[in-house]
Formats: C-alpha cells, structure tokens, sequence
C-alpha cells in the first residue's frame, strides 16, 4: 500500500474531464477579462440615471446626488440583479420628495406643479399632458435618510396593521422588511463579525480538546447538549408564565397575522409555547436516542478517539478547513467581481415613443441629437425616451449566457475546491491506516503529500465528481427560476409537478454528495479513476450496512452534537446581548429594529465555521471506516494476512461483533482477494 500512495505508482484519472476543466477555467478567465473590459462597477457604488450618468458624478449632476425612480415597484423583480437596473424612468434629484403629491394635484396649483417639475423630466415648461400618471411620484418618499443615495417609499403602519406608503396603502410589506433589515446589518455587523470570531476560537478550542480527551469531551458535549436545551426549555416557560397577567398576550398567532416587527410575536403567550413543544420535542428525540444507541455509542466514541489518534500524527489538517476557506472566498470574490462586472456592461437603450401613428415608433433612437434627426422632423410629437438596458453588440446578445456560464462556474468551482480538500484530507488519514508501523512508515508531511497527490494525478476525479454534483445544483436552481416565474399561475397539476422535481432533484443532490465523498477516499486510497472508485466505495458500504449504521452515522450524530452545543452556546451569548436583556450591555448593544436578524446571522455563520472545523473529524471518521471495512474483507489477522488496523481499533471491532450478530445473523461472504490484495502487501 505505500507504493499506492507514493508519487510513482499512480497515473492520472479521468483526463478528459481534466482537460475539459482547464478549458473551461480558461474560459473562465476570458469571461473574467471581458466582463471587467466592458463593465462599470461604479454602476454599483453610484446610482445611475436613465441616461447613463452618474447621481452626483457628472460635471452638470454634481448638485443632484441622489436618484429617483419614477415606478419603484418594478424594481421588485429579481430580475433586476441580473442588470443592477430598474426597468423604469430614473433621473437624478437634488433631493428626495418630501410630501405626497399627485399629478393631478399639481395640475390645480402654481406652486405645486413648481415642486413637482423637480421630479419631471429636463426641459418641460408646462404640465407633462403627454406622459401618464402612473409614471411619475404616484408614491411618497423619504427625504431623510435616503437609503444608498436612492429615493426609496416612505413605509409606515396604521392602525391594525395596515401597511403605508405614504398616505396610500400598499403591498409593499417585504421591501420595507427589507430596508430595515439591511439597516440593522449596517448597525451590527461588526458585533457579528465578533460572534463568528468566538465561535471559531470555540470550535478550535473543542477540536484541541477533543484530540486529547476525546472521550470525556463526548460526554462534556452530550451533557451540555441537553442542557442547553434544558435551559432554552426553561426560559421560554418562564416568559410564557411571566406574561399570564399582560393584557393582549392571549392572542392567537393566527389571529395576530404577518407583522412586518417580530418584536410583537414575543408578546404572544402562543409563541413562546411553540418554542416549549419544540424544544421539548428535541430534547426528548435525543435522549431517546441515547437511551436506545447506549451501546453504539461507545463503540462510536471509542472509533472518535481512534479518529482523535490518527489527527494527532496529522496535526496540521486540523487548520486545513482555513486554506479550503482562503480557496472558497477567492472563487465567491472571483464570481461576484464577475457578475457585478457582467450586469453593469449593459448600455442604456432609447426607442421612439409617440402617441399618434409614426413610421419611426419604438426605433432606436440617439436623445442628444434627437431634435434635429429625421425622425423627429416626420413625427413632431415623438420623444426619445429610455427603453431598457441592453445593447445591440454580439456581446449584449449573449450577455445572459454569460451570466449563466458563470453561475455555473461558480458551482464547479467551489465544488472542486470543497472536493480537494476531502480528497486530501482522506489520502492524509489513509496513509495513517495503511502504515504498519505507525508512524515510522507514514510520509514525513501526510498534507502536503496527500495535496500534491491529489493534485497531480486526480484533477480529472475531482472535476469529474463536482462536474455531476454541479449539472444538478444548477438544475435546481433554474427549477426555482421556473417556480418563481409560475408564482402567479394555478394550474395545480404544475405546481405539483414542479414540486416533485424539486423535491427529486434535492434528493438526489443529497445522494451524490454521499457517492462522491467516499469515491474520493477510495480513489485517495487505491489512485483509481472516478467512476471505479465510487462503485467500489457503494458496493463495500451495501457490504457493510449494518456497520455504517453501527459505528459511522452514530459518530456522525455525536459530531452532531458537538456543533449544536457550539451554536446553542454562541446563539445564547448573542440572544442575551443583542436583545438587551443583560444591563450590562444595553449600554453597548447596537440599536436594531429587529434584534433577531444578527442573532440568525450570527447562529448560521456559527454553524457553518463549527462545520468546517468538525468535518476534519468527519472526513477522518469515514476515511478510517472505508479503510476498516477494506482491511476486514481482504484480512483475517493471520501472520500471512495481519489487519493493519490498531489494536484499538481491534477492540472496536470485538464490540461491535455482539451488535452486528443480533442484527444480522447472517453475515455477507468475505470479499475475493484480488490484484489489490496484493497492492495492499506491499
């Protein structure tokens, strides 16, 4: 097996899809070029009138800053991140409108159609007669704060919960959510950065911990699991009881309805006994589930601390999941910087709009010269006005195509990256296993050997396993597009269609993700090409059923555990302040509208960062699984066949012998050596 894992035993895998990814990376750079050739992100950062100028940037809109959009709600479809424009009228204001104001309104008075020619267009001197109503400040605004120097409604609520635009109601209930919410990251993100910065150290802090007292610390973490819950049990029953006596708490959920303050949900008696049931309901599955895995889990905790033996010879993969991090963050930028690039490069299309019949109507027109063109001269009455934005250029044509090349990109990608470092990280722990004599026979640097490894020889693997995993992300999210697109319709037979898609898809998302993990260990431990090395891989675990269900997915739910204490204990710390129910930080706490968008925020960054350092574990339980399972059907202990497993890991296999006898009484026929037998001897 050390020959196996050397540098000169093993070829490259699957290079077609290798060659296949290095063009398409190539080609991904070409888009990267293009895009950042023709883009223009200050269509970002400054806002941009209908004409393509910048609020306050240009020599004669320095003293209009802000912009104004004459129909903000066609701002609301998603479509507009695609282009990072409105499909309506902008121009640029000095200042937002500050009262509600109508055209016909400001038909009736001198000094009211004054104020409203701010919010016209250039170079009307009279009533605007040829323009409808609707395309003008049908809606009030805000004049202080504008929000990212654009003139956005001025939402309030009445009485009973109505929501207000101005002194007109609406449905804009989630662009107001929206507003507030990102107000409220404007205000905390730095608190929040600061939670995700503990809970980071406190998953490392417990990765360390778990290498030398693996099996205390599993105890520490099923203990503390229900603790916490215990504790979140407790506090949710004492302000169930402490508002028995408040007036209005005895309103039911469904009574009360969507309000847009989710402050006003904690008032209700209702909701805090929804978080009792469910965190009651929690808490009971898992220490069932302790009680009826009692003996699994010690069989899991004593293969945890054989995990925790094979980390502490490779020290350093503990700190790997920060270099799959670096690589990740740079293909997030890389896609980001491209699609801002990508959706600014669309120029501003004018067309000919007249309302009498004109042979030039709905041409492409020029507005700085349009008075004295042809086309004005046979129709007196048409205007050069914005249509949208695009181009008439090879590449605004194919613009979206781009765009969907680099979505799809992005998923190959960070696909990739994610599957080098399983790769890696399974070849690194293999090399463990397979060592005789542990740890003279393992190489002098098990990372950086297993890196290069997986680099040289199974590029083509690796983009070969993300390739598939990405085909279906990206089906999945056009099956989004597609729903969000048939929101409106109600054909029922569609709708359930479309769901059973989704559902399918995610199904068989979640399958090739399993396929794929354990393909990379074997193709890490045997160097063979990728579609070999997952059938191999879903063979032995069908072989090995009762196994995976004793000793693997019993060390998965305790590594589990482990991240819901993290989170459980970060989301108590971040509850306590941000809420400031602790005096000590009301003084400190930001000042948020809804104090439950950086708790969330700081709760789903948490989890993620303890996923990233608990998958180490992971990556290492399953690579010692696979090879265990290996090393029991190609040896019998014999001095001509000797396992290559620990002694412990022995012990593991002697308790879980009365397991696997209850379960299943009639054991599989041992596998037939082969010619890797023979790949392992050596």
């Amino acid at each position: 097996f050390q020959i196996s894992l050397s540098l000169y035993s093993r070829g490259c895998t699957d290079i077609v899809c290798c060659i296949l990814f290095i063009i398409c990376i190539l080609g991904y750079v070409a888009v990267g070029i293009l895009a950042w050739s023709q883009g223009d992100p200050r269509k970002v950062i400054y806002p941009t009138d209908s004409r393509g100028q910048f609020c306050g940037q240009s020599l004669t809109l320095t003293t209009k800053p802000l912009l104004f959009y004459f129909n903000i709600m066609k701002c609301a479809s998603p479509m507009v991140l695609l282009e990072f424009q409105c499909p309506t009228t902008q121009m640029c204001v000095e200042k937002c409108p500050d009262k509600f104001m109508t055209l016909l309104k400001a038909y009736s008075n001198k000094e009211d159609f004054k104020y409203y020619k701010n919010f016209c267009k250039e170079g009307l001197d009279g009533p605007c007669f040829s323009c409808s109503p609707s395309l003008f400040c049908v809606f009030s605004f805000t004049p202080l704060p504008p929000v990212t120097r654009r003139c956005f409604p001025a939402l309030g609520q009445k009485k009973g919960g109505e929501i207000t635009v101005g002194n007109n109601s609406t449905i804009c209930i989630m662009f107001s959510l929206a507003m507030k919410i990102f107000e409220d990251y404007t205000q905390s993100w730095y608190w929040i950065l600061i939670g995700l910065v503990i809970a980071m150290l406190i998953s490392l802090l417990f990765i360390v911990l778990l290498r030398f007292l693996a099996g205390i610390m599993v105890w520490v973490m099923i203990v503390m699991v229900i603790l916490v819950i215990g504790y979140g049990i407790f506090h949710c029953s004492m302000e169930y009881v402490s508002l028995k006596s408040e007036a209005g708490s005895n309103v039911t959920l469904k009574d009360l309805g969507f309000q847009t303050d989710f402050s006003v949900y904690l008032h209700i008696r209702q909701t805090w006994l929804a978080f009792i049931i469910i965190l009651a309901i929690v808490e009971v599955i898992i220490i069932l589930l302790l009680i009826f895995l009692r003996n699994r889990i010690l069989i899991a905790i004593a293969l945890i601390k054989e995990a925790s033996r094979a980390i502490g010879y490779v020290m350093s993969a503990l700190f790997y999941p920060l270099f799959t991090f670096a690589l990740l963050s740079i293909v997030i930028a890389y896609w980001a910087v491209t699609a801002v690039f990508l959706s600014t490069s669309n120029q501003p299309i004018y067309k000919v709009f007249n309302e009498t019949a004109c042979n030039h109507s709905r041409k492409i027109c020029e507005p700085a010269n349009f008075s004295t063109s042809s086309m004005k001269a046979e129709c007196s009455e048409s205007k050069c006005l914005f249509a949208f934005y695009g181009g008439e250029t090879v590449y605004h044509k194919y613009l979206i195509g781009l765009q969907f090349y680099n979505v799809f990109l992005f998923f190959w990608c960070a696909n990739f990256v994610t599957a080098l470092g399983q790769m890696t990280l399974a070849g690194a722990f293999a090399s463990y296993y397979w060592a005789f004599v542990k740890p003279d026979d393992m190489p002098a640097f098990p990372i950086f050997s297993s890196l290069g490894r997986s680099l040289r020889y199974h590029t083509g693997s690796l983009a070969f396993g993300s390739l598939i995993l990405s085909i279906i992300q990206i089906i999945r999210v056009l099956l989004e597009y597609i729903d969000h697109k048939l929101q409106g319709t109600q054909n029922k037979c569609t709708k359930f269609l479309l769901c059973c898609l989704k559902c399918c898809f995610w199904c068989l998302e979640k399958f090739i993700k399993f396929i794929n993990r354990n393909a990379y260990i074997m193709v890490a431990i045997y160097g063979k090409n990728f579609c070999t090395s997952a059938k191999d891989a879903f063979f032995l675990l069908m072989r090995n059923m009762i196994r995976v269900a004793v000793l693997d997915k019993v060390t998965d739910f305790l590594l589990f555990l482990g991240k819901l204490l993290i989170v459980g204990l970060v989301g108590i710390f971040a509850f306590f302040f941000f809420s400031g129910r602790v005096k000590a930080f009301e003084n400190t706490a930001p000042n948020l509208h809804y104090y439950w968008v950086p708790i969330l925020t700081v709760v789903v960054g948490s989890y993620l960062i303890a996923h990233g350092f608990f998958s180490v574990y992971a990556m290492c339980v399953d690579t010692l699984f696979l090879c265990f399972c290996e090393d029991l059907e190609r040896n019998d202990g014999s001095l001509a066949r000797p396992y290559y497993m620990s002694a412990s890991l022995h012990d593991i296999l002697s308790e879980n012998k009365a397991v696997e006898e209850t379960e299943e009484p009639t054991q599989s026929s041992p596998h037939q050596p082969d010619d890797q037998d023979v790949q392992l001897k050596q």
